[in-house]
C-alpha cells in the first residue's frame, strides 16, 4: 500500500517543513483520542484506510470519524499495544471540503493514479484561534474511495448553514495596500478548497461599497465578505442594513424600529485597524476569520443608529465625541503619511491642544438584572431600560459610546469589559475635564495591568439609549490646531467605527439588539481578556505567504522524479 504524505496542508500554509515520516502513529494536532460527549450515532460505513503510514480500521458515523490501528495480537497487559491501540476520531462538524488524492507522472494520461480521499478539517487553537489542516484515507481501490467519497460529499451538502456563494468586497487602500495580497494568498485559496463561488469587486473610492451594495442583486448569495479595515467593515455593514430597510419598504431618512440584515457578513481584518474583526473573533487573524465564514458560524451582533434631528446618519457599532472625534479628524487630514505616523502625529497634536467640550448628554440607562425580576414580581412592564433619562452637563475630555468590546492590541483589558457583542446594552464612559497630565495616565492605563477607571474624572455607565447635545454652537475647526484645513463649517466630529461622521447639532445614539448577523464564533468561547482603544491603532499583518500552488498541487515526497498528486472534486 503506498504511504500518504504526512502534515498535508498544514506544513504548505504555515510555511513549515514538511515532517520527517515515524514508524508509530501519534495523533495528529486536533485529533481527540478521548470519547466525544455524545453518544455514538449510527454507523454508516466501516473499512481499512492507510493513516499516518499505518493501516486502520476506520468507521464513518453520523457524528465523526472514527480509526483505530491494526496490529497483531500481543500477549494481554501488553503497554505498548495498548498505546497503539487507542482509537481516535474527528468530529464530521469540523470537517469542510473531501476530495480525491490522485498522483500524476509526466508520462501518465489519464485521471491518473488513485491515492485516496483527503479530509480537510477545521481545528481550534489557543486564544481563539482556528487553524486548517488534512486528513488523508490511503486507499487504492476506486470502488472502496468512491463510496466513501460520495457519502462524505452527502454529509457535506447536510450543512446548510454554510455559505455557497459569496459576494467579497475588497478594498484595495487598506493598510499598506496589503489586503489584495492577504485575500489572494490566506483567503482565496481556502475558499476555493471549500468549494464555495466568489464575485469580487475591488473598491475604487470611498463610498464605493455603499453605491453597490445598494443596486446589486444579492439573491444569488449567502453572505457578504469584506477585506479591509474598519472604515471598510463599517460601511459595508451599513449599506447592508440600508439595502435591509429599502427592501422592507422603510423610509432610510427616518427609522425608529429598523429590520434585521438579510445577509450574514464575514469581517477579514486586512487594515491599519481591526477592531471590528479583534471584537468578533478575538484576535486579528486573516485565517480564523475565513474559517469560520467556510464553517458557516454566525452570531448576530447588535448595532446603534445614529442620528440628528429625527434625520438618520448612519448605522455603527461604536463611536467617540471629544478627543477621540477630534484625533481622527487630525489624522484624516494626513492621510499621505503612513498609518503609524498618521496616528502618532493626531495623538500627539490633539494631547498639545486638548480642550475640553461643554456639551449634555442625556442617557436611558439600562437595570440591573436584579432590579429586572424586582420588576417582573411588581408586574412592571418587561423592559430593560429604566423610563426615566438622566442628564449630566458639564465639560468633557471624551465621550465614549460602544455596543460591542472594540478589541485591540493596545488594550487588552478594555474599555468596556462587561460589552459584549449581543448583550443588549451599550457602555457609555465619559471623561470630564482634568489636566493633560491626568488625562495622559488615564490613556496610558489602557495597555497596562492597572483600573483605567479609577479616577475621579472617568464615569462610566450601562445604557441603552444616549444623547449628545453640544451647547458651543461655533463648531470644531482644524484651524484651532494649527492647520489651515476646516471641517464643516459649525460641525463637530464624531469617530464612528473609525470614519469620520460630522454633525452641526445633536446626535441620537440607539441600540438596536441582534441587528445584523457576522460570520464568527460564539462569544461565550471568547476569552474574558478584552480590550479597546480610543485612537486608531496600528495592527500589522504577517507578511509571510501561503505556500499554496494553484490548483492544489503539490510535489510528492520523493526525491529525483516527476510525479505530483492532485486534489480532485
Amino acid at each position: 500500500m503506498p504511504r500518504g504524505r504526512r502534515g498535508g496542508r498544514v506544513s504548505a500554509l504555515e510555511g513549515g517543513p514538511e515532517e520527517a515520516a515515524a514508524p508509530a502513529p501519534a495523533p495528529a494536532a486536533g485529533v481527540s483520542q478521548l470519547q466525544p460527549p455524545a453518544a455514538a450515532a449510527q454507523t454508516l460505513l466501516r473499512g481499512i484506510f492507510e493513516i499516518r503510514r499505518s493501516s486502520c480500521d476506520v468507521v464513518l458515523s453520523e457524528r465523526a470519524l472514527r480509526w483505530r490501528p491494526i496490529v497483531p495480537e500481543r500477549p494481554a497487559g501488553d503497554s505498548k499495544c495498548d498505546v497503539q491501540c487507542k482509537e481516535e476520531f474527528i468530529e464530521v462538524k469540523d470537517i469542510f471540503s473531501v476530495k480525491l488524492k490522485r498522483r500524476y507522472s509526466a508520462k501518465q494520461q489519464g485521471n491518473g493514479t488513485l491515492l485516496g480521499i483527503t479530509l480537510f478539517i477545521c481545528l481550534k487553537k489557543e486564544q481563539n484561534k482556528l487553524k486548517d489542516s488534512t486528513l488523508d484515507l490511503i486507499n487504492l481501490s476506486e470502488d472502496h474511495c468512491d463510496v466513501w467519497f460520495k457519502q462524505f460529499k452527502k454529509i457535506l451538502a447536510g450543512f446548510s448553514n454554510r455559505p455557497k456563494s459569496l459576494k467579497v468586497i475588497l478594498n484595495p487602500q487598506s493598510h499598506k495596500k496589503e489586503a489584495t495580497q492577504i485575500y489572494h494568498e490566506k483567503v482565496e485559496p481556502l475558499l476555493r478548497v471549500a468549494g464555495i463561488k466568489t464575485d469580487v469587486t475591488i473598491t475604487e473610492y470611498e463610498g464605493h461599497a455603499l453605491a453597490l451594495l445598494k443596486e446589486c442583486e444579492l439573491q444569488e448569495f449567502d453572505g457578504v465578505v469584506c477585506v479591509g479595515g474598519d472604515g471598510s467593515a463599517s460601511e459595508v455593514a451599513h449599506a447592508l442594513l440600508l439595502r435591509a430597510q429599502k427592501n422592507a419598504g422603510k423610509e432610510t431618512e427616518s427609522i425608529l424600529t429598523p429590520v434585521r440584515a438579510q445577509l450574514p457578513l464575514g469581517l477579514i481584518p486586512a487594515g491599519s485597524t481591526n477592531v471590528l474583526a479583534h471584537s468578533l473573533h478575538g484576535i486579528p487573524h486573516v485565517v480564523t476569520a475565513t474559517l469560520h465564514i467556510i464553517m458557516g458560524h454566525v452570531q448576530p451582533v447588535d448595532v446603534c443608529t445614529f442620528s440628528t434631528t429625527g434625520k438618520l446618519l448612519r448605522f455603527g457599532f461604536s463611536a467617540m465625541f471629544g478627543f477621540g472625534g477630534r484625533t481622527l479628524a487630525l489624522a484624516e487630514k494626513h492621510r499621505w503619511m503612513s498609518p503609524n505616523q498618521r496616528r502618532d502625529f493626531a495623538v500627539m497634536k490633539a494631547l498639545a491642544k486638548l480642550k475640553p467640550e461643554d456639551c449634555e448628554i442625556s442617557f436611558l440607562p439600562l437595570i440591573s438584572s436584579h432590579d429586572l425580576e424586582e420588576r417582573k414580581a411588581e408586574g412592571s412592564p418587561k423592559s430593560d431600560c429604566n423610563d426615566q433619562w438622566q442628564t449630566i452637563q458639564g465639560q468633557f475630555l471624551n465621550v465614549s459610546i460602544m455596543a460591542i468590546p472594540c478589541l485591540c492590541s493596545v488594550a487588552p483589558r478594555g474599555l468596556a469589559p462587561n460589552t459584549r457583542l449581543n448583550n443588549g446594552s451599550m457602555a457609555l464612559i465619559i471623561a470630564r475635564n482634568t489636566s493633560r497630565p491626568e488625562f495622559i495616565k488615564h490613556l496610558k492605563r489602557y495597555a497596562g495591568v492597572k483600573n483605567q477607571f479609577n479616577f475621579p474624572f472617568v464615569e462610566t455607565y450601562t445604557v441603552g439609549e444616549v444623547k449628545v447635545r453640544p451647547r458651543n454652537n461655533s463648531g470644531y475647526s482644524l484651524e484651532e490646531d494649527g492647520l489651515h484645513a476646516a471641517a464643516s463649517e459649525n460641525s463637530f466630529p464624531w469617530n464612528v467605527d473609525g470614519d469620520l461622521m460630522e454633525a452641526k447639532s445633536e446626535v441620537q445614539v440607539k441600540l438596536h439588539p441582534r441587528l445584523i448577523n457576522l460570520y464568527g464564533g460564539s462569544t461565550e468561547e471568547m476569552n474574558d481578556s478584552q480590550g479597546t482603544c480610543i485612537w486608531i491603532p496600528n495592527v500589522s499583518l504577517s507578511k509571510r505567504p501561503l505556500l499554496l500552488p494553484s490548483r492544489d498541487l503539490y510535489p510528492i515526497a520523493q526525491p529525483n522524479t516527476f510525479e505530483a498528486t492532485e486534489l480532485m472534486d
